[in-house]
């Protein structure tokens, strides 16, 4: 290494060259692109059987007959993806989120829960359809019909509480937290999907999908708060602040 001659004015020694830094915007889209491919590229094989009745409907209704066993364990967890449970826990999460974002001056604190929001009212835009489109009957515990498919309750949950744990990410302190909070929402959409297809309610492939086409939806929140969150800066000195309150981008840079 070549020795650093000092400052002739300052008479300290130049700080030394960074090591340049990974593009994480870059990085980001091919997560996104990657993770997104492939969920859309498994959700158009299931609905491609689902539409011509291949032969993955009958692995996936001997697999159904296996597992149906409806009881109220089965009942009370495929609760947990009604919109009357879920939707409201993602609004106390987006109002508080708001509230620390506007208290701490964070500039742009209402695009997070507004983004949450908007991707919740999406839901039932994009799964009806799919509902009347592919017209699939359900198990032999419920009644007949179709429009099954896909599970709008897995979708539900899946949008709800990983909206709400993306909102929240930024604010917790520890990577410890962070991974009890995404292991928490990841084992609510779990035991919804579990609990659907125990009950009877739903085929396993119905629940597949919609964490294909929910796994596309989160992973476009994510990036959209992900790249939101590199312009969000405090506009304003806060009394919270100065007294050792935290921005989300404080967060992630001491865990």
């Amino acid at each position: 290494m070549l020795p650093t001659r000092p400052d002739p004015q300052t008479g300290s020694a130049p700080a030394p060259p960074v090591a340049g830094r990974p593009d994480s915007l870059r990085l980001s889209l091919r997560v996104f692109l990657l993770v997104c491919g492939l969920s859309t590229l498994v959700f158009t094989l299931i609905t491609w059987q689902v539409v011509t009745d291949g032969p993955l409907l009958g692995v996936d209704e001997r697999a159904s007959h296996a597992l149906v066993h409806p009881d109220r364990m089965s009942e009370l967890l495929s609760d947990l993806g009604n919109g009357q449970v879920a939707v409201p826990l993602l609004a106390l999460v987006a109002v508080y989120v708001a509230w620390r974002g506007r208290t701490t001056g964070m500039g742009r604190w209402g695009l997070p829960p507004i983004a949450a929001t908007v991707l919740m009212a999406l839901v039932p835009a994009i799964i009806v359809p799919l509902k009347e489109w592919t017209a699939r009957h359900g198990t032999p515990v419920v009644p007949p019909g179709g429009g099954y498919y896909p599970s709008g309750h897995t979708a539900t949950a899946a949008i709800a509480y990983g909206s709400a744990a993306l909102l929240l990410l930024p604010w917790l302190r520890s990577a410890r937290a962070r991974l009890t909070l995404l292991a928490t929402c990841a084992a609510l959409v779990l035991g919804v999907s579990f609990g659907l297809v125990r009950r009877g309610y739903h085929w396993p492939l119905d629940v597949v999908a919609s964490w294909c086409l929910c796994t596309v939806l989160l992973s476009s929140l994510w990036l959209v708060l992900n790249r939101g969150s590199r312009r969000r800066r405090p506009t304003r000195p806060n009394a919270r602040l100065r007294a050792g309150a935290q921005s989300p981008e404080d967060f992630g840079a001491t865990s």
